[in-house]
């Protein structure tokens, strides 16, 4: 015969093998020992038997010396060494002693203190054998009419457990409940009761919440979630009780217990899908959110509240400001938990922010957008007020949420892009490069917002501090300003953020102003300059003069002199910004030169665009830079300014300046409406099992399916572990068979992990009949997303000898926690330049064809491609793209594809770089991309 279901484990203590003393050491501990003594030796005993080092030759002195104590930690630790003890000898019956244990344990049920009484009962709940539990059942019943209420508590969930593993022994036990309901006072005693009936006896429960429906609003919090429960399992049915139902749900919408409106909001979805009765449950929800402290219970609110907006698409969507307001109340709290310097889980936190924010925009619609928009440009303001913890990234996602709803609804595009420009000012870089982001798309797509826009952004150019955003400033102006009007004013206004041109000139007044390249003075021929020795950081000797010290020291104040903004930018070495500058210029000068009949005009505009070029590459190559200006940006500001000096034949530049830019972007703009279109769908797409499909047997399926645990069928004792990844958890279901003719004593199966997995339980200790077989479970924790590997064994006694079976290794594939996800090109370069772990794959495949490689990966990382069709498309031997996906721990993973294909061969080389903030992903990814890379595409499927 073999062992009844796993009974539980509660502490595991690991020790030292040298520091575990000896049976005689034990016995000696039990026998002699004082109370504390004792209760050490007996806690000892039981941390060997949960290791796997049962002392059954110790189980008669614990009866003899440790049962007849009268100490209440004794008892208690007893209990616990019942649970776990071996109960059966090696012929799979139950041993002798086990009679005396049984003896003890009903004379704690008659015990006069209801305090052993109590625990005894707990304790009676986790025994697994009926052998066992037979004697004991007239006292555990008898415990149901005990004068206090802390024994009839314990009693009820006895009986539930007994009944629930063994019928036969309990045969009356829901009508024992009814009867013990009908006379019970105590609520604690009800609920639990009422609880026995739900899972046992579903009528009966049924029946008394019948009885007591219009109490159910006055009950206390435990007694209205059984309540919940009853009603919940009742619904799973066509119930006719299903009205009055939904009427005492809808009452405990108003409960002052955050459990119980949660749970009532849950079980009100289940009940009906009125459109009425939808809204009361989401309102709670959003109630719930915004009052409730923990970020952990918001996120979990949240997410509830984002499945029932899926599941009744704009039903909720009058819900939107009252969604919102939940962001404003989540903020507001951190800000005052801020303020009083208290910490807590009140902090503000991105990711709550982040899911209210998507919540919303799902709700916004044509009708309730001004509403919305104007409610996120306050909180917009609101930023630039209050400073609490993560402020710019905050400002980033309300940003980013305004730039959804202007894009998606043209009528709000121009109440909120003046707005926003006046972030482009803002120190930090994220949030003026996604209002730049968002400006330019706007004038892409809303030609009658392009003046207005030009104009605020000319006069804006001034105030802008990053070069990034410059350079999404000076593109628009090259692009949009169109009129010969506009095109003299961007002149204008780049020669202020300029300052006096030729750079490198007025660089060197103001340097000789202060005294600098003049001479030194000489008398009688000779230098009057001081020196003095000098000792190096190397330990070398060096002559520092007073000359040369004070030059470098007014080079500097010159450099550090305050400047125009664009001016500075290049004088720090953004040529890259330079460049774009010259491009900006040739485009103004190009147009200028198509519309305007004025050629003196145009000779002065041209001859200006020259001199400020000119200058750029010739204040690079002189002191007055921090660093050299680039090979790239020098050369490209050198065929700007050939272009401008060609007057002769400009059809063919005027295409590529003024039109090939902007169709470029253009196309962009439709491939990434196109691909969020396509994202939408896909997400929407529902996914039904159909009744032809073909079903999936793991005996039969391949071994990486099922996890293969076994080690070979010629050992006394086969295993098999079937694999379930869950989330968090991985579930083993280990099927144990034992091959022998012999019953197998003290049977256990030892686990251990490797990499950020941790076994929750470790699987008890059974006995296998010959022949037979054995369920066991055991979950295992899993921290971060790094490939882990499970290995174990199997020992079990067999005679007076201990064999041992080593397992096959599980490995947990990292795929399992890596999902594919969307994230913004800035997004992915601020987290690129952020990370700080780099695997570099070199590419060693048999792949001939770049995009065929690149699917080949995609499909073998479960990584999405951020880089548009259209820069993918079309017959090329190079290939470069952007890959990303996200952990379900919230861990990002990025990924640069560089790809060619060698002239004649065919072959494929290049590498791929993998960035994550985590050592462990980078290095899973690259293991999985090397393995994958080997393989045909069609071995994955």
């Amino acid at each position: 015969m073999s062992s009844s279901a796993d009974p539980s484990s509660f502490t595991i203590v690991w020790e030292d093998a040298s520091e575990v003393p000896t049976t005689q050491e034990l016995r000696q501990g039990l026998e002699k020992g004082s109370d504390e003594v004792k209760l050490e030796t007996l806690r000892r005993i039981i941390t060997a038997t949960l290791s796997g080092s049962p002392q059954p030759q110790l189980l008669m002195p614990i009866i003899q010396y440790i049962l007849p104590s009268r100490n209440k930690a004794l008892k208690k630790l007893l209990h616990t060494y019942w649970e776990v003890c071996p109960k059966y000898d090696e012929n799979g019956k139950l041993k002798q002693e086990m009679i005396l244990v049984v003896n003890a344990i009903r004379n704690d049920l008659q015990h006069p203190n209801e305090y052993i009484r109590g625990a005894t009962l707990r304790s009676v709940q986790k025994l697994k054998d009926p052998e066992l539990l037979e004697p004991l059942i007239p006292l555990v019943r008898s415990c149901l009419e005990h004068r206090h209420s802390y024994v009839r508590k314990n009693a009820v969930f006895a009986v539930l457990t007994i009944y629930r593993e063994f019928e036969s022994l309990i045969p009356d036990g829901p009508e024992l409940m009814q009867t013990f309901l009908a006379a019970e006072t105590d609520t604690t005693c009800i609920r639990n009761a009422l609880v026995f009936l739900t899972n046992c006896a579903l009528p009966k429960a049924v029946e008394k919440l019948l009885s007591s429906i219009d109490q159910i609003p006055s009950w206390d919090e435990q007694m209205q979630m059984a309540a919940i429960e009853v009603i919940r399992k009742d619904s799973l049915s066509e119930s006719v009780h299903r009205p009055r139902y939904i009427r005492i749900v809808y009452e405990l919408l108003e409960s002052t217990s955050h459990s119980v409106k949660y749970e009532a909001a849950t079980a009100l979805t289940t009940l009906t899908e009125n459109p009425a009765a939808v809204k009361a449950a989401a309102s709670c929800m959003i109630e719930l959110a915004g009052k409730e402290s923990d970020n952990n219970v918001k996120l979990i609110v949240l997410d509830r509240l984002e499945t029932l907006r899926v599941k009744h698409e704009h039903v909720l969507d009058v819900l939107v400001i009252d969604v919102l307001r939940v962001l404003t109340r989540h903020v507001s709290l951190a800000v005052r938990m801020q303020i009083t310097d208290f910490q807590s889980s009140s902090s503000p936190d991105l990711e709550v922010r982040r899911k209210c924010l998507h919540i919303a925009l799902a709700m916004v619609t044509g009708r309730n957008v001004e509403e919305v928009v104007l409610f996120l440009k306050k909180q917009l303001t609101r930023t630039l007020d209050t400073e609490y913890e993560k402020n710019p990234e905050y400002r980033q996602l309300l940003i980013q949420s305004i730039h959804v709803c202007a894009i998606r609804f043209s009528e709000v595009a121009a109440s909120v892009v003046h707005a926003l420009m006046e972030f482009l000012s803002d120190p930090t870089n994220g949030s003026a490069v996604d209002v730049i982001s968002f400006v330019r798309e706007v004038v892409q797509k809303f030609p009658e917002l392009r003046k207005s826009i030009t104009q605020n952004l000319r006069e804006t150019l001034g105030q802008i501090k990053a070069g990034k955003v410059f350079r999404g400033a000076l593109w628009i102006v090259g692009e949009y300003c169109t009129e010969i009007s506009d095109i003299q004013e961007a002149f204008q206004e780049l020669r202020k953020v300029l300052g006096e041109i030729p750079i490198l000139a007025s660089e060197q007044r103001l340097l000789d102003e202060t005294g600098g390249d003049g001479e030194p003075e000489k008398k009688d021929g000779v230098s009057s300059v001081s020196t003095q020795p000098r000792v190096l950081a190397d330990g070398t000797y060096a002559t520092e003069t007073a000359y040369s010290s004070g030059a470098a020291a007014r080079l500097e104040a010159v450099k550090n002199a305050s400047k125009p903004p664009l001016r500075a930018l290049i004088l720090q070495g953004d040529f890259y910004t330079g460049a774009v500058l010259a491009s900006t210029l040739t485009k103004l000068v190009l147009r200028f030169s198509k519309i305007s009949p004025d050629t003196k005009g145009i000779n002065s505009l041209r001859a200006e665009a020259m001199l400020i070029l000119t200058s750029v590459v010739r204040v690079g190559q002189s002191k007055f830079a921090a660093v050299p200006i680039d090979e790239d940006s020098q050369e490209r500001i050198l065929n700007c300014i050939h272009t401008l000096s060609e007057v002769r034949d400009e059809a063919a530049i005027t295409d590529i300046f003024l039109h090939d830019t902007k169709a470029a972007y253009a196309k962009m703009v439709d491939a990434e409406e196109k691909k969020a279109l396509e994202l939408k769908e896909k997400e929407n797409k529902a996914v039904a099992i159909q009744v032809d499909d073909v079903l999936s047997f793991r005996q039969f399926s391949k071994k990486a399916d099922c996890g293969w645990f076994g080690r070979r069928f010629s050992d006394a004792v086969y295993a098999e572990a079937y694999v379930k990844v869950h989330q968090f958890d991985i579930l083993l279901d280990v099927l144990i068979v034992n091959q022998t003719a012999d019953t197998l004593q003290n049977l256990c199966i030892d686990f251990a992990t490797l990499g950020d997995l941790k076994v929750v339980e470790r699987p008890s200790i059974h006995t296998i009949a010959p022949h037979s077989f054995h369920s066991v479970k055991a979950t295992i924790k899993v921290s971060s997303t790094e490939t882990g590997v499970i290995f174990g064994n199997i020992i079990w006694e067999s005679g007076t000898s201990e064999s041992t079976v080593v397992l096959s290794d599980i490995h947990i594939d990292i795929m399992d926690y890596i999902k594919p996800a969307q994230c913004t090109e800035t997004h992915f370069r601020n987290m690129w330049t952020e990370f700080e772990w780099e695997n570099r794959v070199n590419v060693n495949t048999g792949i001939t064809d770049l995009r065929e490689y690149l699917q080949h990966i995609m499909k073998s990382t479960n990584m999405a491609c951020l880089t548009a069709d259209a820069a993918l498309s079309g017959d090329c031997d190079f290939l470069s793209a952007n890959l990303y996906a996200r952990s379900l721990f919230g861990e990002d993973a990025l990924a640069n594809l560089s790809i060619e294909k060698v002239e004649g061969t065919g072959v494929i080389q290049g590498h791929v770089r993998i960035r994550s903030k985590t050592q462990g992903i980078a290095l899973s990814l690259g293991d999985k991309i090397t393995i994958a890379q080997k393989r045909k595409p069609q071995m994955l499927t």
